[in-house]
């Protein structure tokens, strides 16, 4: 009896991984087909709890902006909070802003901002559309998905799996604490190197952290 609940168990999850495997190809090809045209873009990360009249909201809607001044387009991840205060800033250039909308059981929206959107249900798809189709990471505070997204971004850099790109983060004062650990304890302990650590850069001033970006990707 039980050899043949776990055999009606295995057919079951075969028969699912089967559908779930068109439904990973679709996204593929959509954001295959979508995402080319917006070069060069950049992917501006945050968090979805950043209030409209807060200080990091207006930041990132100003860097947005200047982004789109500097010729550049901008991703993100097409929720509330610091995504939409990108694809506010984007839009209202005129430049392409583009949200790659996650499907989440209770917090995520999809904003009205941005003009281009891709909706995704797997977060590795959303992934390497981040990756692929960026110029540069800038990366506005926030929690454990800015944290994600950052350092899978490090890490594909620090491996040479990508093509090395600036990955910003903005707001000293948010980030120090973390950079502060990172030099005195995992390059204390070797965990890694200082020259792996010099990947990302801290930045406060929307301007200089076009600045860096130009100095990589000239458009």
């Amino acid at each position: 009896m039980i050899m043949d609940e776990n055999q009606y168990i295995v057919d079951e999850l075969a028969a699912q991984d089967t559908w779930r495997m068109f439904r990973i190809m679709a996204e593929f090809v959509d954001g295959f087909e979508t995402m080319p045209e917006v070069y060069p873009a950049v992917s501006i990360f945050g968090s979805s709890r950043s209030h409209p009249n807060s200080s990091v909201y207006k930041l990132t809607e100003a860097m947005a902006r200047l982004l789109v001044e500097n010729g550049y387009n901008v991703i993100s991840g097409g929720g509330p909070g610091v995504m939409e205060a990108a694809n506010k800033g984007a839009t209202n250039a005129g430049g392409k802003s583009v949200g790659l909308h996650i499907h989440l059981p209770n917090e995520q929206k999809p904003n009205k901002y941005a003009n281009i959107q891709l909706d995704y249900r797997y977060f590795f798809i959303r992934k390497v559309m981040f990756v692929k189709y960026s110029v540069a990471y800038i990366i506005m505070p926030g929690g454990f998905g800015t944290l994600d997204e950052l350092f899978e971004a490090v890490t594909l850099i620090q491996t040479k799996r990508i093509k090395a790109f600036p990955v910003i983060l903005m707001n000293s004062k948010y980030w120090e604490g973390l950079l502060g650990w990172l030099q005195d304890r995992m390059i204390e302990e070797k965990t890694i190197s200082e020259d792996e650590l010099d990947i990302i850069q801290l930045v406060d001033d929307p301007e200089e952290a076009v600045s860096i970006i130009k100095k990589r990707i000239v458009v």
